[in-house]
Formats: structure tokens, sequence, C-alpha cells
């Protein structure tokens, strides 16, 4: 398996959909709303992706200032590509495109919650989410 690995090149909202859905993360994003998913591929600053050929087997997608903060909004791989070390060259290769001060931020999905604690992060409690349709203060 030759993996390549590549820096914000071009990637179709079909491939994003499709590797989202071979991996445990589709579950949790909203791969049915083709709108939503375009503006997620279109807006992210940061994309990290790893190919086979001309499949997408996995991403990095981040939305950052490149200084100071670094949200990591999804790390997929496709799941017959896992634990091939993948996943690991994605977060190093994001973070190699970031300055020497900025954070890596991540929201973890519950079956990947122990992944990241042995890859260095430290965990942080202080995260808060503002549902969609929640207005502030209501």
């Amino acid at each position: 398996m030759a993996i390549s690995f590549k820096v914000n090149h071009p990637i179709t909202t079909d491939q994003f959909i499709g590797l989202l859905e071979s991996s445990t993360l589709g579950e949790r994003r909203p791969t049915h709303d083709r709108e939503c998913m375009e503006g997620v591929v279109s807006n992210s600053n940061l994309v990290v992706s790893a190919w086979d050929g001309d499949l997408l087997v996995g991403i990095a997608r981040s939305v950052t200032d490149f200084h100071y903060a670094c949200y990591l909004s999804d790390l997929a791989v496709h799941q017959s590509y896992q634990r091939s070390g993948i996943g690991k060259r994605l977060q190093s290769l994001t973070q190699e495109q970031l300055g020497p001060l900025c954070k890596l931020i991540l929201i973890a999905a519950p079956a990947a919650n122990s992944y990241y604690g042995q890859l260095g992060y430290t965990h942080n409690d202080r995260c808060w989410v503002l549902d969609a349709g929640v207005s502030i203060g209501n």
C-alpha cells in the first residue's frame, strides 16, 4: 500500500462523503445534507488528505488561524486502512503547517476518546457546545 499525503489538494464533496461513510465518523456527520457537506469542504482552510491512488482514504480537515488555534474538525480514515499509521501522519502533517505556538484542538468521537491521550493530547473539560437552533441566553 503506497499512500500519498497531500496538503490542500482539491477534494470533491462526493469523495468527502464517501470517506466519512466508510469510516466511523459518518455516523456523526450530516452526510445526507449535500449543501452542508459542500460548505464543510469548501470552507475548510487546512485539509491534509491521504490517497491510495485516486481513492481518498484519510482526511484531517481543519479551520485555523495558523498562529494560535487550529480546530481539527474531522479526522477520518477509511475502515480498511485504519491502524496503519495514516491518522497519526495526517495529524503530524497538519501540525507541520502551523506556527510554533499554534494549538491543535479537537472534539473526540466517543470511540476514539482514549486514542488522543496516547498521542500527547491533554484532556480539557472546558469545552462547550451551543447546538444549532438554540438561541443565546434562552
